[in-house]
């Protein structure tokens, strides 16, 4: 049905990979700062909990390496998990030196790197098929649902001008997959990043 396609695309990039969204809404701005970044980049989110727009993510070829080293740092991360919550969006330096500290740890230059290799998984996994495995770009499948939408007569009007509304937001705010080598790479990783990822 439409509507839960819409009601979940808006998401779907963060629900993919979950924590560590909610760790970079927490600490990207300032765990970049010292380093001269600017604040948005590689920010999977933002701090209302909306999808990263096409120029937040920055998209990056991943290697067999990164995905291995995301997967092995989850549980590190969710062991602070509470604290990000209590942060909110000002996390204070032990929490941003603690985030360092784990992306470090587990082979990454910093947690920028981290959370780019976050964002760059959680864009293939938004487009995988749950029963097939097969990829489709997420802003093809939004556009695809869009045009049903507008053909479908039995939504009434006020609805269908709702929905359009919806898709049209998260058409605008998905990311196209740049590098679609990263859907082989991920694929072969999926069933232990959904297990990190419980």
């Amino acid at each position: 049905m439409a509507v839960s396609l819409t009601r979940t695309a808006a998401g779907v990039i963060i629900g993919a990979f979950g924590l560590c969204a909610a760790i970079a809404m927490a600490s990207a701005q300032d765990a970049a700062a010292p380093q001269g970044a600017p604040a948005e980049q590689g920010a999977p989110a933002a701090a209302g909990g909306n999808p990263p727009s096409q120029d937040d993510v920055k998209q990056i070829k991943l290697t067999d390496e990164q995905v291995t080293h995301f997967i092995a740092a989850q549980s590190d991360l969710a062991s602070i998990a509470s604290k990000i919550q209590s942060a909110g969006d000002k996390p204070d330096p032990a929490l941003q030196a603690e985030l360092e500290s784990i992306a470090t740890k587990h082979g990454f230059a910093n947690f920028a790197e981290l959370d780019d290799v976050a964002a760059n998984i959680s864009i293939v996994m938004a487009g995988l098929d749950s029963t097939t495995g097969n990829f489709v770009d997420p802003v093809d499948a939004l556009k695809k649902e869009r045009d049903d939408v507008q053909k479908d007569k039995s939504i009434p009007e006020a609805d269908k001008k709702q929905l359009l509304d919806e898709l049209n937001e998260a058409i605008s705010t998905t990311p196209n997959l740049k590098f679609k080598e990263n859907v082989e790479l991920v694929k072969a990783h999926r069933a232990e990043i959904e297990k990190a990822l419980q």
